[in-house]
């Protein structure tokens, strides 16, 4: 009896063999009363297939895989009794040709350390689960998410901190970055975090986009039950877990999924469809439904198994265009000639319905930079189904604005308002990633305008509109006390800049500002309805000033804010305010605890019947330069 049967070549083949991880890769099991490993792989058009591994000394002729073949599928499937847990192993496969590849298990649970590329003989399930609570008020919730706050903390686990010192990398493990991450993110007030380069790849420069390793959590920091263990740390302290996920591409190297059997297999045939000229990978074939499944698998497995919240989408944009990144002639057009990628389209539909339907509360978040249509808008509807989607346009509206001299925004101005003119269209996430402060593009500190001191109350205005506007957020490591350098996977992050007075005043801001968030629904409940945001005044662009509203669904509690994007001083700033109430304030930039100097500011405010930004009531403020006030009424 066959590891691999008939029923699941027929449902890899309709690409609904949602557990197929069970089946493909290693698996321990019995066979007439003798105890080993059962090794599946996917090859239909090799002529032979042999394991190789540290039982067999590596012998190239011990091993024979035998063709299945249910359903003219083309899987090799061979019993080992001789296989250890934690030996290492490849594949080598003949070609038609008569090449030998050798090549790493596209399903392997985790493999050698690079630059080594051999997979290796592990449990996934070995991890005891204690984050029950955490998972059933996830499941209790999924109906209200949208509703729910969400301050997502980007993480690289390689370059957060590093041991001093040592002969290796000084990564810290799995379980040692999940102390030190729990301790720094429950404290900033953060919801979630979103770790960079968890499935493995084999080039530390990729930070984790080119993955060779889909259903394996990088060994560079531990074991896969050591994974768990940091999820699982995280759920224990209230922490939600995104990972990147990258199904738009994968690289050439000699050991991973290019060629994989000699010809292209989960790439596209057709060069033009299956490489990206610009990024030197290949692209997956999301027409052949083996890929799908593998791509799905990966998915609902890392969600399933390694009880993952959400999974954010890498570079969405290039699985959705034919010719995206490509010149006239470098690509082919769809059935009716357009640019469209309609495999990689019902992919999406797919996907995105399956991992939400089967897993309530968990998310699925778009990296999408183009005017593409509903992205996170339903599959009844024609949508693509994505939880959320990266508001790339706001990012660089903002960025484009933050960078000017404070004497040039009034001509940008509705750099900052234009967000608001489509921010029904889908559910949004605003996000200031690490794509923003590498490659000489500066980080956030050395991106703003003026001398020192003006540059930390640039960022602080900044941060504050950010975390007070409308959708989710998202902010790289480092940006919340201001890291001068850019930032690089070879080193950790600068942390002795919290000795400084300034970096740390501006990350005491950024951890009263995100406690802030997360009390108040307002800031969150209504992120996607004009009945959550009101202008008070989007129009003071002679003097850098937005004044605007954030309301609840059903809390009395509104907030007011006031964001001054220039050095000018207003000792009675007068803001329009809707009601006839006193209003409470409830964060100053110039509090001294922040770095300020004004130790006298009133805490409330009461109302004067004095038309002011078509209000018949308003206050008067006394608004600094680079000001930012937030009241509650």
């Amino acid at each position: 009896m066959s590891n691999f049967t008939e029923l699941d070549a027929y449902l890899f083949g309709q690409a609904t063999h949602y557990e197929i991880y069970d089946k493909m890769g290693v698996h321990e099991t019995e066979v007439d009363g003798q105890k080993g490993y059962v090794f599946d792989v996917w090859a239909p058009h090799a002529a032979a297939v042999h394991v190789i591994g540290e039982w067999n000394g590596w012998n190239e002729e011990a091993n024979v895989m035998e063709r299945l073949d249910p359903k003219g599928m083309g899987v090799f499937e061979a019993f080992i009794p001789e296989a250890k847990e934690g030996q290492l192993y490849k594949y080598l496969i003949y070609t038609a040709d008569g090449r030998k590849l050798y090549k790493a298990d596209p399903y392997a649970v985790t493999s050698e350390v690079r630059p080594n590329t051999a997979s290796k003989i592990a449990k996934r399930d070995g991890f005891k689960w204690t984050d029950k609570a955490w998972m059933k008020k996830r499941e209790e919730d999924f109906e209200h998410y949208y509703e729910r706050p969400m301050t997502i903390y980007e993480v690289h686990p390689g370059s957060w901190k590093k041991h001093p010192g040592r002969d290796d990398d000084g990564f810290y493990t799995y379980r040692e970055f999940a102390d030190s991450l729990a301790e720094y993110v429950k404290d900033m007030g953060y919801t979630h975090v979103e770790l960079m380069g968890i499935s493995e790849y084999p080039f530390d420069g990729s930070w984790g986009y080119q993955v060779t390793g889909y259903y394996a959590p990088t060994s560079r920091y531990g074991s896969p039950e050591d994974f768990a263990y940091l999820v699982n740390h995280l759920h224990k302290n209230g922490i939600g877990v995104i990972l990147d996920w990258v199904p738009a591409h994968f690289p050439k190297d000699a050991h991973g999924l290019a060629d994989f059997d000699g010809q292209a297999l989960y790439e596209y045939a057709d060069p033009k469809k299956g490489e990206h000229p610009d990024w030197g990978t290949k692209i997956f074939d999301y027409g052949k439904n083996e890929v799908k499944n593998f791509l799905i698998g990966s998915a609902l497995m890392w969600i399933e198994k390694y009880h993952v919240d959400g999974l954010r989408v890498d570079a969405v944009a290039s699985m959705l265009y034919l010719d995206y990144g490509k010149q006239a002639g470098q690509w082919v057009a769809n059935q009716y000639g357009g640019h469209e990628n309609l495999e990689a389209i019902e992919f999406f539909k797919h996907i995105n319905t399956l991992v939400t339907g089967r897993n309530h509360g968990a998310v699925m978040i778009a990296e999408e930079s183009t005017a593409w249509p509903k992205v996170t808008g339903s599959v009844k509807e024609d949508g693509l189904n994505f939880s959320y989607k990266w508001n790339m346009g706001w990012m660089h509206d903002f960025l484009d604005y933050m960078k000017l001299d404070p004497y040039f925004r009034k001509d940008n101005h509705n750099k900052m308002t234009f967000a608001m003119s489509y921010n029904e269209y889908e559910k949004y996430i605003l996000v200031l990633s690490h794509d923003e402060v590498v490659h000489l593009k500066c980080s956030m500190i050395n991106k703003m305008p003026g001398q020192e001191g003006d540059k930390f109350k640039n960022l602080k205005v900044g941060y504050s509109f950010m975390m007070a506007h409308p959708g989710k957020k998202l902010l790289f490591m480092g940006q919340d006390f201001a890291q001068y350098q850019e930032w690089s996977e070879a080193r950790e992050l600068d942390w002795y800049l919290l000795e400084n007075p300034e970096n740390k005043a501006l990350n005491d801001y950024m951890r009263e500002l995100l406690h802030l968030y997360k009390k108040y629904p307002a800031f969150y409940e209504l992120d996607c309805s004009w009945e959550g945001f009101e202008w008070i005044n989007a129009n003071d662009s002679y003097r850098g000033i937005f004044s605007f509203v954030r309301k609840a669904k059903k809390s009395k509690d509104k907030i007011l804010v006031v964001c001054n994007f220039t050095p000018m001083a207003y000792d009675d700033y007068r803001v329009g305010v809707p009601e006839n109430k006193k209003l409470t304030l409830l964060l100053s930039s110039e509090d001294p605890k922040f770095g300020g100097t004004d130790e006298k500011r009133k805490k409330t405010y009461t109302p004067a019947k004095s038309e002011c930004d078509g209000k018949k009531y308003s206050i008067a403020y006394p608004l600094p330069p680079y000001g930012v006030a937030i009241f509650r009424y």
